[in-house]
């Protein structure tokens, strides 16, 4: 590929004009590398609100269709973001997959671990496109710095990580759509929708888990199939066990918070920003001095390392615990020139297909395991050999 083909931008469609589609149609239109060619809906009036918002920052008016079909025989698209309810990720990916686009999809990447793996499956049979779902937390300064000190040993052996999502959704927020709190389209609840990120990230930091047990519940909406609430226990090939705890639930709402512990160390990333470290391999000396850390002493008394561990980088913007935010546009523009650097130079993006479907197959096991009471192993689930079935969520009263 010539130069001038490798600094032309890489020229997006937007398919689904909802809350995070208006996100995404803001990030390309705002890229230096991207463009925004056209937007997709089903509503036309939802694609033109979404059309003429971009069009009034950044002053050029995408096209708008309702047809996919059409979206993909234009000759002004080399790639796709999927921005749909959950539920029909894959039909719309494998599709842009087949006819030779570029891939994005908004998290996850389906509801189905055999959604899934039919989107993996379009994917293989065309290597030679970038094939990305989104999992913007994965590119905070926070998390890549503690990813990278786990890699590096820093904090020893992992042994445990505490993970928590404690957001509040009001009732009007699943009333507000029909496809909302459904197994169908959402695909879960607290889990699935809000917290899919904190999994991915665990996996990030920990690894592969083995198997999970949990409970689920719906404890403060009415109207909805999915859980509210839920509690699982991971454990993982490295011998490290995790809690997981999600919630919309949790008036007024809260941070997300992921804490990592080793024998020779400890990370605290809260509300996206790296709250604590401390590993015996470093000085105890140096504690927290710039606004992106947390407090300059730490967990338990013991020096926190976090300044010397991010040095003068930016820990990113606080996230206010929803999409469609301005804090939330740091974060995927973020992972977009990440995606667009995989284009550029034909390798694989950040997040893969294979790490979401991890990540989809862990949801799904907590789900299975919520719903039978037992273990799950997750490589089960991931392999087809499990097939979880949707159940509705036990209210108290219900619990024996």
């Amino acid at each position: 590929m010539n130069d001038s083909l490798l600094d032309a931008p890489v020229r997006f469609a937007v398919v689904g004009c909802g809350v995070i589609g208006r996100l995404h149609a803001e990030v390309l239109a705002a890229e230096h590398g991207t463009a925004l060619s056209v937007l997709v809906d089903t509503d036309p009036a939802a694609a033109d609100v979404v059309a003429d918002h971009v069009a009034g920052l950044f002053g050029k008016r995408p096209a708008v269709t309702t047809s996919l079909t059409e979206a993909l025989a234009r000759d002004d698209v080399d790639a796709v973001a999927v921005c749909v309810p959950s539920g029909a990720h894959a039909a719309v990916s494998v599709p842009v997959l087949e006819s030779g686009r570029h891939l994005v999809v908004e998290k996850p990447l389906d509801v189905s671990v055999a959604a899934g793996r039919a989107v993996a499956e379009a994917a293989a049979r065309h290597p030679g496109l970038v094939a990305a779902v989104i999992s913007q937390h994965r590119f905070d300064p926070a998390s890549v710095a503690v990813h990278d000190a786990v890699a590096r040993g820093e904090l020893g052996r992992v042994t445990s990580a505490v993970a928590t999502v404690s957001w509040w959704r009001s009732q009007g927020y699943y009333d507000s759509g029909d496809w909302r709190g459904t197994w169908a389209l959402d695909g879960g609840g607290a889990l699935m929708n809000q917290g899919v990120h904190t999994v991915d990230l665990l996996l990030w930091f920990l690894g592969r888990p083995i198997d999970v047990v949990a409970h689920t519940a719906l404890l403060a909406h009415e109207r909805v199939e999915v859980e509210d609430t839920v509690a699982a226990i991971l454990r993982f090939e490295s011998g490290a066990l995790a809690t997981l705890h999600a919630t919309t639930a949790a008036y007024p709402g809260l941070t997300v918070r992921l804490q990592v512990m080793g024998d020779a160390g400890s990370a605290v990333v809260d509300n996206d920003r790296l709250y604590y470290f401390h590993s015996a391999h470093r000085s105890t000396a140096s504690a927290a001095g710039d606004a992106g850390v947390g407090p300059t002493r730490g967990v338990g008394g013991n020096g926190n390392q976090a300044a010397e561990l991010l040095g003068t980088e930016e820990t990113g913007r606080q996230v206010g615990g929803g999409p469609g935010t301005s804090a939330m546009f740091d974060p995927h523009h973020r992972q977009y020139r990440d995606i667009l650097e995989a284009i550029r130079a034909g390798r694989a993006p950040g997040v893969t297909v294979a790490d979401a479907l991890l990540a989809l197959a862990t949801v799904q096991a907590v789900y299975e395991s919520a719903r039978t009471g037992a273990p799950v192993l997750i490589a089960d689930v991931l392999e087809g050999r499990v097939v979880p079935a949707p159940e509705p969520p036990r209210r108290p009263a219900e619990v024996s």
